[in-house]
């Protein structure tokens, strides 16, 4: 179990650093450009550490494809993006592909 709360914080570490890069203004802000440097060290490390028990390209389907469709929604929510129904499909698609892949596919867990 601690396997998928790894995975989960190293979701959340990405997001947390991409939702920032914008901020650090071409890394000339400090703060932000720290806040971008551990969110996404951390992220690698949570996710190096999910690797004992989840194949990495299972793990990094997972990683990547939760990641886009969270940065998509804070963008939207947060930073004025505008997405059309494509997007908002192929955003659904991803999250419907990252279901499918942790739930029936028996390569989510290594044997």
């Amino acid at each position: 179990m601690n396997t998928w709360f790894y995975l989960g914080i190293a979701i959340l570490s990405e997001v947390m650093a991409t939702a920032s890069l914008k901020s650090t203004e071409g890394f000339t802000k400090i703060g932000p450009s720290l806040l971008v440097l551990i969110g996404y060290s951390a992220a690698f490390y949570f996710l190096s550490l999910t690797l004992e028990d989840i194949p990495i390209g299972v793990a990094y389907a997972i990683w990547s494809g939760v990641g886009v469709a969270t940065i998509t929604i804070i963008s939207v929510v947060f930073m004025d993006q505008k997405i059309d129904l494509a997007g908002v499909l192929g955003i659904g698609l991803i999250v419907v592909g990252v279901i499918v892949l942790r739930l029936f596919s028996g390569s989510s867990v290594e044997a």
